[in-house]
């Protein structure tokens, strides 16, 4: 009898573990980009050794938030769209946060065929899990400060905002929004590995350039690209960051990029403005 209910007991015990092991590799399921973060040092996914290297990505800045990423399979991706820069063309995806309208437009044009909130509805955090064509996007939400055309009680809105993550060519693209507060080492481990990070950089409407520089070197991407541009010297984020990151500052307002042409040092590049 002893003998059968510790048998009992060890299946118990074994089913919840594979349960739990299940669980968590929930959140990895078709993420490079985490498993890549959870991975031992120097190991490269199956999947992005069979990436070709030479696969270039096209990011440009059009304004404000708004960065497009267009993948070698032709996807065009907007980011905190709100239809005030011009694309070139219709973006076949947006995201967007709900800070103020220059991050979002509740009349997006119809042709958009997927339009990604930041925000849920309900009380319910935004949860984006999504493959179009050649990329995969998925977002990690954080809390938002209330602005006056919310319901005027001050304070935080839980959930609020979203940090966009693109996974293309076996780059790690990380968008962080209208980021208002620090990421602690939950979110860190949600977000994985960057290799590239969009970061606003007005000081004040979202977070301090002391607490944006912090999190910046704390997600280690290998190329950080200034957004939020309008109030903050560029010159002031580059003497604060500039210490642990090189500064590439350039004439065109696109860059194309692969894994392989990642900068050896962790590199600001400042693309030109509108």
């Amino acid at each position: 009898m002893a003998r059968t209910l510790k048998w009992i007991v060890a299946v118990v015990v074994a089913a919840v573990g594979s349960a739990a092991a299940a669980s968590a590799q929930d959140g990895f399921r078709g993420s490079e980009c985490l498993a890549m973060a959870s991975a031992p040092p120097r190991a490269t996914p199956v999947s992005l050794r069979r990436t070709a290297a030479t696969e270039q990505v096209l990011i440009t800045y059009r304004g404000h938030s708004t960065y497009t990423i267009e993948t070698p399979g032709g996807v065009m991706i907007a980011t905190d769209y709100s239809g005030s820069y011009e694309t070139g063309r219709v973006p076949d995806v947006v995201t967007m946060n709900r800070a103020h309208s220059t991050h979002y437009t509740l009349a997006p044009d119809p042709a958009i065929a997927h339009v990604l909130h930041g925000w849920g509805e309900n009380g319910e955090a935004a949860r984006v899990r999504l493959r179009v064509g050649d990329a995969m996007i998925r977002n990690v939400t954080t809390d938002i400060r209330r602005f006056r055309f919310d319901d005027g009680s001050g304070g935080m809105i839980k959930d609020g905002n979203s940090i966009f993550i693109f996974e293309v060519a076996g780059l790690c693209i990380g968008h962080l929004g209208h980021l208002h507060t620090t990421l602690d080492d939950s979110h860190i481990a949600a977000i994985g590995r960057l290799d590239i990070v969009m970061v606003p950089i007005d000081g004040s409407y979202t977070l301090s350039l002391e607490g944006m520089s912090d999190i910046t070197r704390r997600l280690r991407a290998s190329v950080v690209l200034p957004m939020h541009r309008f109030m903050t010297p560029l010159e002031d984020f580059m003497q604060r960051i500039g210490a642990s990151f090189a500064i590439d500052q350039r004439s065109e307002r696109s860059l194309r990029i692969s894994r392989d042409a990642l900068p050896s040092v962790p590199t600001v590049i400042i693309l030109k403005g509108v």
